[in-house]
């Protein structure tokens, strides 16, 4: 099953399960349910110190580097990371109310009364999600200004640990956690509306992650005074490598090779995109708020912008501990997914799905708005 991709996997959950959902006897759809619930609480067992063991050493690791160079890098890809996201929220909002159901929340509980579980255990976790946070970036920030090689070393293996565990239990589970909730949901009648709306939303944020790309290069041509047409061009073949390889880091070379080829000076095109394949995910976060918006629209769950600000925020802060890790970007964004919009683990698991389902867009998004960052860069460099 391993060297099936996981998107295929989950694919074939899906599938498996709404098919087996019309003819499954009830104690076959609340043994799944009971099995989704134990997932259900070592999610939440897991998710405090899946923020702790890869948000503090990435913390650690940029903020041990200095140079004027690393702080405007920073500051830029932050602030292309919460433009995408305040850009999908308004984006979400004027699309989504039209083209989706509402009032679908019953059917992402995997315990419904019709089909409870047989069985609980309840796995607390260490601490709430908050806690993880601000300890992460206290540590994070100590580890950069005093050194700290032995609490860096052991933070180093503590990441080392969560991303075995994301790999080897969470990734390998999520298929058959996500077979449980199509298979409740086909059960209770209802599969066919989540369905069309999952086709509905993959569609309107293909076409967001087109129209940020377009606004990104459109700023870096006003920045270095060149057509923004001709620059985003340039970078496309970083574009499809990134659609296949679905991995920012894979991608470099090609990302490097376009970026010298729109006339960035190697140093800083050498720089900044490795850089900036660490740290900025324009597309990762577009992709997150919008799917949040529309799982939140769905649910009939109240929408204001002060909170979606917060969640923008610190979405893109969290982002820095996303790349190199299997399921990245939304595995690191679902302490904040719980803390600030208070998504259950069979929403976030919802997430999961239809971010994986877009995953090479949202690379591909990543990747090219790298090119735009390092742009920008050399003209201020220049200067």
């Amino acid at each position: 099953m391993n060297k099936i991709p996981l998107l295929l996997r989950i694919i074939i959950a899906i599938l498996l399960g709404v098919l087996l959902g019309q003819v499954m006897p009830d104690a076959g759809v609340r043994v799944m349910n009971t099995l989704c619930g134990l997932f259900d609480q070592l999610l939440k067992f897991l998710i405090p110190l899946i923020i702790v063991g890869l948000v503090t050493p990435a913390i650690a690791e940029v903020g041990s580097r200095a140079g004027k160079m690393l702080l405007i890098t920073v500051v830029l890809a932050y602030a292309f990371t919460v433009f995408s996201g305040l850009f999908a929220y308004a984006f979400s909002t004027g699309l989504f109310p039209s083209a989706l159901p509402t009032a679908q929340g019953s059917v992402l509980d995997a315990e419904s009364s019709t089909f409870a579980a047989y069985f609980t255990i309840a796995i607390p976790p260490l601490m709430d999600v908050m806690t993880a946070l601000v300890l992460s970036f206290m540590l994070g920030l100590g580890i950069a200004l005093f050194g700290a090689p032995a609490l860096k070393k052991g933070f180093d293996e503590l990441k080392a640990i969560v991303s075995k565990t994301i790999e080897r239990v969470i990734i390998p589970l999520l298929p058959v956690y996500i077979f449980g909730i199509f298979l409740n949901m086909a059960a209770v009648g209802q599969v066919a509306e989540v369905l069309k709306a999952f086709l509905a939303i993959v569609a309107i944020i293909f076409l967001m992650t087109v129209v940020l790309l377009v606004l990104q290069y459109t700023l870096a041509g006003i920045v270095t005074r060149r057509n923004p047409l001709k620059l985003l061009r340039t970078m496309l073949p970083a574009y499809f490598t990134a659609l296949g390889t679905a991995s920012s880091a894979a991608t470099i070379p090609v990302t490097l090779r376009q970026t010298l080829r729109n006339g960035v000076a190697e140093p800083v095109a050498g720089f900044v995109v490795p850089l900036c394949a660490t740290i900025h995910l324009s597309g990762s976060t577009l992709k997150i708020t919008s799917c949040a918006i529309a799982l939140m629209l769905m649910q009939d769950i109240p929408i204001d912008f002060p909170t979606m600000l917060g969640f923008v925020m610190m979405l893109g802060v969290t982002m820095v501990a996303a790349p190199g890790v299997p399921g990245g970007a939304i595995m690191a964004a679902l302490g904040v997914l719980e803390s600030v919009l208070g998504f259950s683990s069979a929403q976030q698991t919802m997430m999961i799905t239809l971010y994986i389902a877009m995953d090479s867009f949202g690379t591909a998004c990543n990747v090219t708005g790298d090119g735009a960052i390092a742009l920008m860069i050399n003209r201020l460099h220049r200067k």
